[in-house]
């Protein structure tokens, strides 16, 4: 995992516009050996590119891929710029995050640092953090811990036939992700879950909860329990409230007698069914991409791509199917960029709304001509 240290990171800093703020950051990577000299102009040319502004007073100023010789070894310089820069589009950054990266290497750290500044709540604390603290928001030791909730954690076509092998499932991929310890195992395993109907069943323990996360098993062929229908278990680990909402999207489908749409879906789309809402009378549909750019989604194919789902009433949601599997909205490109998308990855898209096919159509057409690079 990516390190940032503190003397990389510059508090208190100023800068009239953004090309000066670009030409500071830039003068910290060389000064810390990171680039050679003359990355500065591919910093420039990748701003009249595409704005690197991701959000929440965050930017990510970079090189251009034919700068990309510069780059004698990956790393990061932060300034914080607490009166704010202007940096286009009527945006406002206090925190830019210039970047140096040899080959892809950059995915793994924008998703670090993405996943950290996708928090509303620190957003407001990176303007006038010290640098000590600073670090520490951006590397994500003052956060709570991740709630525990990926297509890992979700298990489809499972071969049992009682409800013990679907609990000792979900407790041990719980375990194994250091949500729950051994304790929760033993009670899960050793205590009757709850039938919800429509097949769904549910568990979770008093004890041995360490963080909160959801594991759920689906089996292969539905089975009879004391009289009722088995065909998927949910087992919740909670240390915090954030399962309630997983729980509230649950609670929605059995309510709206749409429990079956779990029992079809792959693991992404169970992911997506438990962590996000869709409009029952819109029209849904979903469409599967590979991403060809040799560099993955970077900032520049990134904004081409949320570009083009901006052009839509549609809501729409991305999922990397070789990644995590949790959806991002697609109009953000925070969360888009944080899905950490190489090439070759898959991405599902799902639209819903009155111009679903057409948003997916400009979509395969905009991926399949390279986002604005062309195809690799």
């Amino acid at each position: 995992m990516f390190q940032l240290e503190v003397q990389a990171i510059h508090t208190a800093a100023s800068a009239q516009n953004k090309e000066e703020a670009i030409r500071q950051v830039a003068a910290a990577l060389t000064a810390a050996g990171n680039v050679a000299e003359g990355y500065v102009n591919g910093m420039l040319a990748r701003e009249q590119q595409t704005t690197t502004f991701l959000g929440n007073g965050i930017a990510i100023p970079h090189g251009t891929t034919d700068t990309r010789d510069l780059v004698l070894k990956t790393g990061v310089q932060v300034f914080q710029f607490p009166q704010g820069v202007a940096w286009g589009d009527g945006q406002t950054a206090y925190v830019a995050i210039g970047i140096a990266a040899k080959s892809d290497e950059h995915l793994a750290l924008l998703r670090q640092l993405t996943h950290v500044l996708s928090d509303d709540s620190i957003a407001e604390q990176l303007k006038t953090a010290s640098a000590e603290d600073l670090r520490a928001l951006l590397m994500g030791e003052k956060q709570a811990a991740e709630f525990q909730f990926d297509t890992s954690l979700i298990a489809v076509d499972v071969a049992a036939s009682d409800l013990m092998t679907l609990q000792a499932l979900n407790a041990g991929r719980l375990q194994a992700a250091g949500a729950v310890d051994a304790s929760f195992v033993a009670n899960v395993v050793s205590n009757a879950p709850l039938s919800l109907g429509q097949g769904i069943w549910l568990s979770d323990s008093p004890v041995g909860n360490l963080n909160s996360g959801v594991a759920v098993s689906r089996a292969a062929t539905p089975f009879d329990h004391a009289g009722a229908n088995v065909a998927l278990l949910v087992t919740v680990a909670a240390s915090d409230n954030r399962p309630l909402e997983v729980l509230g999207y649950l609670s929605s489908l059995l309510h709206a007698s749409k429990a079956e749409r779990l029992l079809k879906a792959d693991a992404a789309g169970i992911l997506a069914l438990l962590t996000s809402e869709v409009d029952e009378q819109a029209d849904m549909l979903t469409a599967e991409f590979t991403i060809r750019n040799e560099h993955g989604l970077h900032a520049r194919p990134g904004t081409a791509l949320v570009t083009v789902i901006k052009q839509f009433n549609s809501d729409i949601t991305v999922t990397n199917l070789d990644g995590s599997g949790k959806p991002a909205n697609g109009r953000s490109l925070m969360k888009v960029v944080a899905l950490g998308v190489k090439k070759g990855h898959r991405l599902r898209f799902t639209a819903s709304g009155e111009d679903a096919q057409q948003a997916l159509s400009a979509i395969e057409e905009a991926i399949n001509s390279g986002l604005g690079e062309g195809v690799a």
